[in-house]
């Protein structure tokens, strides 16, 4: 004779499902990483395995990941940053004609120009500089004014990217150190692309920050619930101001790397930089409504768009689809996020 009661049926039902909804949530995107590698491999193994194609996919992902990780101490505070992709564009135009002016060359200058590293930091400066500055004042818009981050952040980014078009006349800035490209763009370090290099630093740095001390626990605290956060005693507004400058100051850190990688300003490049963050930051694990996130999600859902459109180019597959495909994973990571939610509101 059983001695299940109805209630232990219901709860032992219940258990089943949390499990599921912890399993899809937790490790099913980089399941299907996995499979994605998988299958690119066994239909191109000569073409996706080689190494020069290997090298390309983290060289492609240094940029994307710098700039996701900005994107997700902004979406662990239940925010988000629409003009991420534009404050990169500004940033390397700014970036550009300030080490064009200081090596004395002309602004209609094409190929590599003979700047020296002092020039070369002080350019890179002035890319984080102007990041900072916009996400200082996208933070003080949300946090201060009390503008919600959506409208706040498409705001600032037609207004960047408008600047950008009205300082090079539209046209992209073509002209940038030798050494910057030579050293950076194209140069590695013990082996490693120089770009990969600085991509996994700023990714430890972040981790460390996020992951380990009391700002990272903080920003967890305002994302979870930013009113108990306040009463708490930590200066909401304050965090809130750091955290978009963050962003933006890795905004400028992707701009001195594309710079770099590409040898000239990308003013039409950057279009979707903001679906494609928000994607690889959601599919990550992080929550779009605030409070959960990991920097180690993050860096496994950046490989999913860079690789999905490099197995698309090798199987002659038109790039586009990549957008379409990335809405489509999009939409499930939401979906399988507000699972996860519910199964701990049950819980």
């Amino acid at each position: 004779m059983s001695t299940t009661t109805e209630p232990d049926r219901e709860d032992d039902a219940e258990t089943r499902r949390e499990r599921l909804t912890r399993l899809f949530g937790g490790g099913w995107i980089f399941l299907l990483l996995i499979f994605l590698i998988a299958l690119f491999a066994a239909l191109r193994p000569m073409q996706f395995g080689s190494a020069y194609n290997l090298s390309q996919l983290t060289i492609n992902a240094a940029i994307l990941l710098v700039l996701s990780i900005g994107q997700t101490f902004v979406i662990v505070t239940a925010g988000i940053d629409l003009a991420i992709g534009a404050v990169l564009v500004f940033a390397s135009v700014l970036s550009a004609k300030t080490m064009l002016w200081l090596a004395g060359a002309a602004g209609t200058t094409f190929g590599t120009t003979d700047a020296s590293w002092l020039v070369i930091g002080i350019g890179s400066l002035v890319a984080v500089a102007a990041g900072m500055a916009w996400g200082a004042v996208s933070g003080w818009l949300v946090a201060v004014a009390r503008i919600p981050a959506l409208i706040v952040t498409l705001g600032t980014f037609g207004m960047a990217l408008g600047l950008a078009q009205i300082i090079t006349g539209g046209v992209d800035v073509r002209a940038m150190p030798e050494r910057l490209v030579a050293h950076v763009g194209a140069g590695s370090i013990a082996g490693v692309p120089t770009l990969v290099v600085i991509a996994v630093v700023v990714t430890a740095g972040a981790a460390v920050v996020l992951h380990l001390t009391r700002f990272g626990t903080r920003v967890f605290a305002i994302g979870s619930n930013a009113e108990a956060a306040r009463r708490a005693g930590i200066n909401v507004r304050a965090y809130m101001i750091a955290i978009y400058m963050i962003s933006g100051a890795l905004a400028g850190v992707g701009a001195v790397m594309s710079n770099a990688r590409f040898s000239t300003t990308t003013i039409g490049g950057h279009g979707m930089d903001n679906l494609t963050t928000i994607s690889a930051v959601v599919l990550g694990g992080t929550s779009l409504f605030g409070g959960v996130g990991s920097i180690a999600g993050t860096v496994i859902g950046v490989f999913i768009p860079i690789i999905l459109l490099n197995g698309f180019v090798i199987l002659g597959i038109p790039p586009f689809w990549q957008t379409v495909a990335m809405g489509a994973v999009l939409i499930v990571a939401v979906w399988v996020d507000q699972l996860k939610r519910r199964a701990q509101e049950r819980g």
